[in-house]
């Protein structure tokens, strides 16, 4: 332990030390770290996170191997003249990444009158005038070249012309994400540095903060570039507060032990006092105090972030790996540039000292312990509603629904609704030495099913109307190879809702009737087994991280109660705030069900841990548990404002501001979860601790070595 220690303060030495050279370091890693952050490739498709083995991902993958497309669109064009759609049809092939266009006259020339078709074909893509048709791209949905040709498309059309599809989704998900990314940021660091201007005492110190921190990506989702950097700021901002509350405290005992007591009286001589050694010296030992704190603070955060990569839906490992890679760096960061920043600026820091806004709260711990049993009838009485709401409440798995409804994408989704009666649209993959007669059997099965529009392949188009020596050869490999065959299925169904879900599965089932091989893909079918595989992922991760951080708890105080005790609080304040938006009739994205419930347990259990730590140091000094407990809740209630506060600033803000809901619900939960953490780690966790000292104590005092640590512990936070 001694040991340990002294190489503590030998490390808090070599920083003060070092501190110049640290800054210069830490500068010239902004450049490589910029770099790296413009140069990561973001993902924008969030389907593409799903298990690359399950039949609807390995039918994507087969349509890029085979007929080098994952990608297609329903274009939707209103008031134009035959001769007029020929011509921006040609044009719109002659765009790169476009494998294809098809309409009417892929098949037949535009000098015989469309009338003449069936009438089933010329429903499905004719409607008064308004007529449609179908872009295949020689990319995957997400792909930069699809997402080029989209923008290239919409440039060349006209303002009656409307492309619809999951690649235009994404695209306007990318242009708007790109669009509002930074600005998260800059919310996030100045509503935080508000927040903690008015709650710390010196003005500069907050900007400080925000410039210890360093933000490294590898290739990620849209949604983990726009949360990183400002979950990252609200949840690694504690190891900040922790250093700086150290070093003063450190300030504060050099000055007492170094003044006589004729000079102690006056506030001015004091700061006069704190010379460059002395500060230098509190700085070290600062950091050596603060580098057990935040390890350990930290650990329980890494832990609710790696619980999410165990997610079969990979965008659970890709915001998990980068947000615990985020902590760590904050650490590092906060025992490093933080101190160097801090001694540097030692004398600014100084001039922009206040009296912080952020009351005292004295009172509180013995207010708390006073009326304890009260709040523990609250806990009970909150609980079970808290609970059903929980369970209830409904999620949205439609990736448009996150979107603003005036978008290009949205806007050409429900023209497509409108006019031609459908919401989405899937591709059956057939052998392609299915015989013909099967296909049209099939076809003719599937255009009964609930829902179906129409059922279109190079098989229905040669039995309807067309002699097969007259079907182009373009048009042809587009739908057909050695291999497999393409047909396209036309549903009136939206994405995500129960009857289209039912729908895929009555498709799929006559699709393996006729070819055990045959496979149903595209974005309904994908969503399908997205909503099956995240409600499985749900149970998984929650009981990963419980279990995870109950281990670290159990392991930190060597005590069977005390992780119950800590992990039910704060799932507690989990269950209220996921179980408000039942009651309000909110329905909050898929992803927040899943990772909402890890953040908000990783990022502020370390309340409750800081309160703890104070509570058994004065219960094993021999303090009354009355006392003990009001004065661990005294001695904390502040600390754990400012941390909580400085959370929801960094989250709140964005929660306003983003326009894609998918961001603003993670952050507006992220917010109100730190409030809510904080009221049940302030007001039920120390009426805890008075219901159950008694069996606290008996399983502590069984651990005469833990005791004798926890007597010689020193509460840096």
């Amino acid at each position: 332990m001694e040991e340990k220690r002294n190489a503590m303060e030998k490390f808090g030495k070599k920083v003060v030390q070092l501190r110049i050279p640290i800054l210069i370091v830490g500068l010239l890693l902004l450049i490589p770290s910029f770099v790296g952050y413009v140069s990561t490739k973001v993902n924008y498709d969030i389907l593409s996170y799903l298990p690359k083995d399950i039949e609807t991902m390995v039918g994507q993958d087969i349509l890029v191997e085979e007929f080098g497309t994952g990608a297609f669109s329903m274009f939707v064009v209103q008031e134009m003249e035959p001769k007029e759609c020929a011509g921006l049809k040609e044009e719109i092939e002659n765009i790169e990444h476009v494998e294809k266009v098809i309409w009417y006259n892929s098949v037949m020339d535009i000098s015989v009158p469309m009338e003449l078709l069936p009438g089933e074909i010329y429903e499905a893509f004719n409607s008064g005038d308004t007529t449609m048709m179908a872009i295949i791209f020689n990319e995957t949905t997400s792909a930069d070249g699809t997402m080029e040709a989209i923008a290239e498309i919409r440039r060349v059309a006209d303002k009656n012309c409307f492309l619809s599809g999951m690649s235009a989704v994404v695209t306007d998900t990318k242009n708007l994400s790109e669009k509002e990314a930074p600005i998260y940021v800059c919310i996030a660091v100045l509503l935080s540095c508000l927040v903690l201007s008015l709650t710390m005492d010196s003005f500069l110190i907050p900007f400080l903060f925000n410039l210890g921190s360093n933000v490294f990506m590898g290739e990620i989702s849209y949604i983990t570039k726009a949360l990183s950097a400002v979950l990252q700021l609200g949840v690694t901002m504690d190891y900040s507060i922790f250093l700086w509350h150290s070093y003063q405290e450190n300030q504060n005992r050099n000055v007492k032990e170094n003044d006589s007591p004729v000079r102690a009286f006056s506030q001015k001589q004091d700061t006069a006092k704190r010379c460059t050694g002395t500060k230098e010296q509190a700085m070290a030992r600062a950091i050596s105090e603060t580098i057990t704190s935040v390890v350990s603070s930290s650990m329980t955060t890494v832990a609710g972030f790696i619980a999410l990569c165990f997610m079969s839906f990979t965008l659970g490992m890709d915001l998990g790996i980068v947000m615990a890679k985020g902590v760590v760096f904050g650490v590092i960061t906060c025992v490093t540039i933080l101190p160097s920043l801090i001694l540097v600026f030692d004398k600014a820091l100084e001039k922009t000292r206040h009296k912080a806004l952020l009351p005292d709260m004295n009172g509180t711990g013995a207010f708390i312990t006073k009326h304890y049993k009260l709040f523990m009838i609250l806990f009970v009485a909150i609980l079970f509603p808290a609970i059903i709401g929980y369970r209830n409440t409904k999620v949205y798995y439609n990736l448009d629904e996150t979107l603003p409804k005036d978008l290009p994408s949205i806007v050409a989704n429900d023209k497509l609704n409108e006019s031609f009666d459908m919401n989405a649209t899937h591709m059956l993959l057939l052998s392609a030495d299915l015989p013909a007669k099967d296909v049209r059997h099939m076809t003719d099965e599937m255009k009964g099913v609930d829902g179906v529009n129409w059922v279109l392949g190079l098989n229905a188009l040669k039995s309807d109307f067309i002699p097969e020596e007259l079907i182009p050869s373009d048009l042809t490999d587009s739908l057909i190879n050695e291999n497999w065959q393409l047909l396209l299925v036309g549903s009136q169904y939206k994405v995500a809702s129960d009857e289209v879900n039912t729908q895929c599965e009555t498709l799929s089932a006559i699709c393996k009737k006729y070819d055990k091989q045959g496979m149903l893909v595209g974005e309904a079918p994908c969503t399908k087994d997205l909503i099956e595989i995240t409600d499985k992922d749900f149970s998984t991760v929650s009981v990963v991280s419980i279990g995870v951080i109950f281990i670290i708890i159990l392991l930190v105080f060597r005590s069977v109660p005390l992780p119950i005790i800590l992990v039910s609080v704060i799932e507690m304040a989990i269950f209220v705030n996921m179980g408000i938006p039942y009651y309000t009739g909110t329905e909050i994205p898929f992803i927040a069900s899943v990772v909402i419930g890890t953040i908000q347990l990783g990022a502020t259990v370390d309340y409750a841990i800081l309160m703890t730590t104070r509570y058994r140091k004065e219960r094993f000094a021999n303090l009354p548990k009355k006392e003990a407990v009001a004065d661990a809740c005294q001695s904390s209630v502040k600390s754990i404002m400012v941390s909580a506060l400085s959370f929801f600033a960094a989250t709140f803000g964005v929660g306003l501001y983003s326009n894609i809901d998918m961001i603003s619900s993670l952050c507006t939960l992220m917010a109100r979860g730190a409030l809510i953490s904080m009221a049940a780690v302030i007001l039920v966790l120390p009426s805890m601790f008075m219901v159950f000292d008694k069996i606290i104590i008996r399983s502590n005092t069984k651990h005469k070595v833990v005791k004798k640590k926890i007597e010689q512990e020193v509460v840096s936070i």
